[in-house]
């Protein structure tokens, strides 16, 4: 019997750790290639082309399709100052070490330069 109830109580702590973590997303989710853009901006997807049925049930009941990626593509197009970085992005340059290594020991010296005011305000 205590055998029994070992199997029981690891069969269900095994399920329930599995259907306690996030859904993986499909593997048909759509890639940044969705985003079009030219010389003037980036223009966000149509998401009517990104739904996909989402596959889980709510009591019995199929859910709503889901547009997977919609949010994260608009806000990415929202932001892209220059589309091309998108598609062909140009090569990171060398970084200078002495300015990294100076914001640093700036800030360890309690140095550190006052933000803008009339640019930046506190988070306060």
């Amino acid at each position: 019997m205590s055998h029994y109830r070992l199997a029981l109580v690891c069969a269900s702590v095994v399920t329930m750790c599995a259907l306690a973590g996030c859904f993986p997303a499909p593997r048909t989710m759509p890639d940044a290639s969705f985003i079009r853009g030219d010389e003037h901006g980036a223009e966000p997807p149509d998401c009517e082309q990104l739904y996909r049925r989402s596959g889980l049930l709510d009591g019995g009941v199929p859910r709503p399709k889901m547009a997977w990626g919609c949010a994260t593509y608009s806000n990415l197009a929202a932001q892209v100052v220059n589309p091309k970085d998108l598609f062909d992005p140009a090569p990171l340059g060398p970084t200078d070490a002495n300015v990294a290594a100076s914001a640093v020991r700036r800030y360890r010296t309690d140095k550190v330069t006052p933000l803008d005011t009339s640019t930046s305000r506190s988070a306060q």
